[in-house]
């Protein structure tokens, strides 16, 4: 339990840091309406974070509407160049998963593949019920990178690194995440998780 809530806590600072680092930036080009508006955005989205216990699962609606106030913060930054494409069908949304699990692969979405293409991208994210799991892909259009084995080569970022210790200690054996290519460019993360639906208020 212990080794869990400190792995959902290091999302936090990871993802502050990165947040105030921009607005940072707004603030030395003089660009004081949108910082503002990026604090604003960003106090939405700590609210959230501190009135979820990281002990408790949420169901995937409850993720995306999560997802959708860090994207609100993201939108400051990139406007027009940043859209959200959703086909999740109707039993996933009902699914629990972890809190904050995808947010830490959208933020290397968006990092690493969005934010390098001078026109901006996508990100995709869907969700379905198959054989008894919940089966997730977040996917970007981006300009992708190189794999070995289904995996990135000498990776250091925290997301990915902090995503795969959380399934572990929670699924066990009974988890997998594989990352491949978009076709035709970007990346592709899969996620398989045992499909526990919710029963009643959570």
């Amino acid at each position: 339990e212990a080794q869990l809530k400190m792995l959902r806590y290091q999302l936090n600072p990871h993802f502050l840091f990165n947040t105030l680092n921009a607005i940072s930036t707004l603030v030395l080009e003089q660009n004081t309406e949108l910082a503002n508006r990026m604090v604003t955005k960003l106090s939405s989205f700590l609210r959230y974070s501190l009135d979820n216990d990281p002990m408790q699962k949420i169901t995937l609606e409850q993720e995306i509407k999560a997802l959708q106030l860090y994207l609100d913060i993201e939108k400051v930054r990139f406007e027009d160049r940043l859209s959200l494409h959703l086909d999740i069908e109707e039993s996933a949304n009902n699914a629990l998963i972890p809190s904050l699990l995808l947010q830490p692969l959208i933020e290397n979405a968006i990092k690493y593949g969005i934010a390098q293409a001078e026109g901006g991208g996508r990100l995709v994210i869907s969700a379905k019920v198959f054989a008894g799991d919940l089966l997730i892909e977040v996917s970007d259009d981006g300009p992708g990178c190189e794999l070995v084995d289904g995996q990135i080569p000498e990776a250091k970022g925290v997301g990915l690194s902090n995503t795969r210790e959380r399934l572990s200690t929670i699924y066990g054996s009974e988890h997998s995440i594989r990352l491949s290519h978009t076709d035709p460019h970007g990346l592709t993360i899969c996620i398989r998780i045992p499909y526990t639906p919710k029963h009643g208020p959570i």
